[in-house]
């Protein structure tokens, strides 16, 4: 990890304070309203090419299965010691029953969970082989999905299970895969939260306009806009672009090796920022401002697969933000939180202990 000296000296004096956040996450209670899907990874030795066919016939192993989407994000709130409430979508099926048994067995509310008999469990099964020594490689994914949306009625009775437990916990976070769970009466209940609701969207963010946090990643960020991010005047103009398309408090753009770019709309009136100066400021009316920090990647080299990292930063930041850190601070712990997932092959999950020994480690 190669920090800028700043940032490194910025982070050090914060990290009493930043400790003691993530000593608070098992206090803070989400609900996270989501896409739900079972990643399926199957793992055989190959043994021959078919006489029936051109293809490999693998011997099966092993079969591990682990929440995808937006049930990966259910999953890291649980690792990061949170009380989380679920509310979605799962079938009547085998990966449906696989789906809710690893979210009880992690302790996660599954009550606001509703099955819906005429889709099936979104599934993603990878199928992976090898000979023998030699390494394992995907040959073919399958995916078991729908694209017809629920039933009217179906999507009603989510709209109601949110508003039952909407009043109930710190923050209500919208994890939005694109596969049908998160209509207009769903999006309506959950940006009701007085506090703070988060979206984590790959499309039509305006969709969710009123909600507290945006968290994009550059490439859904482009296509929000309607523009390519070239450079610094291009990234500030989107990040005002994005506020006034969502009516958002803050926006955070994830950047890749380039790390995030946090755009705040902060009313001089606020209490103390717990943060740095920031990089940028945009002036604003009303006794308002847009204010730019960038946080440094804290890893930008032992990166073996960013799957679901998104998912990561999503659940430290809003943890962070429940336990009463600053937009800046919260961003640091899901930066951090990102930057031990992507070391991970795979669909993966950090937690508080880890985090607290990375951060010793960032400084030392």
């Amino acid at each position: 990890m190669v920090i800028d000296s700043e940032f490194l000296a910025q982070l050090k004096t914060s990290t009493p304070r930043l400790l003691n956040l993530l000593a608070g996450f098992s206090q803070i209670e989400v609900l996270v309203v989501g896409d739900l899907t079972l990643d399926e990874f199957m793992t055989g030795q190959v043994e021959r090419i078919s006489r029936e066919a051109p293809v490999l016939i693998l011997r099966h192993e092993t079969t591990d299965r682990v929440p995808g989407g937006g049930a990966n994000a259910v999953y890291n709130f649980a690792k990061l010691g949170a009380k989380v409430k679920v509310v979605g979508l799962l079938g009547k099926d085998d990966q449906g029953i696989a789906l809710r048994h690893i979210f009880e067995t992690a302790g996660v509310d599954t009550t606001g969970i509703l099955v819906d008999s005429n889709r099936p469990t979104v599934t993603k099964t990878r199928i992976s082989g090898h000979a023998r020594q030699s390494v394992t490689q995907q040959i073919v994914r399958v995916d078991r999905k729908s694209d017809d949306l629920p039933e009217v009625d179906l999507q009603l009775q989510l709209a109601e299970c949110i508003q039952r437990q909407v009043g109930t916990v710190d923050a209500v976070v919208c994890s939005d895969y694109g596969d049908g769970v998160l209509t207009a009466p769903v999006i309506e209940a959950a940006i009701s939260h007085s506090q703070r609701t988060i979206v984590d969207t790959q499309k039509d963010l305006q969709r969710y306009k009123g909600a507290t946090l945006f968290t994009p990643n550059l490439p859904e960020a482009e296509k929000a806009v309607g523009y390519a991010i070239t450079n610094f005047d291009t990234l500030y103009q989107a990040g005002c672009d994005l506020l006034h398309l969502t009516d958002a408090e803050q926006i955070l753009i994830t950047r890749g090796e380039e790390g995030m770019s946090l755009f705040d709309r902060i009313n001089s009136s606020s209490a103390s920022l717990n943060a740095p100066s920031p990089s940028f400021t945009i002036s604003g009316t009303d006794d308002a401002a847009i204010y730019c920090w960038h946080i440094p990647a804290f890893n930008r080299t032992d990166v073996f697969d960013v799957t679901g990292a998104g998912d990561t930063v999503v659940a430290a930041l809003t943890l962070a933000l429940g336990a009463g850190a600053s937009t800046w601070e919260a961003v640091v712990l899901g930066n951090l939180a990102a930057s031990l997932v992507v070391r991970k092959f795979g669909t993966a999950t950090t937690t508080v202990d880890e985090l607290t020994k990375a951060l010793q480690t960032l400084l030392s």
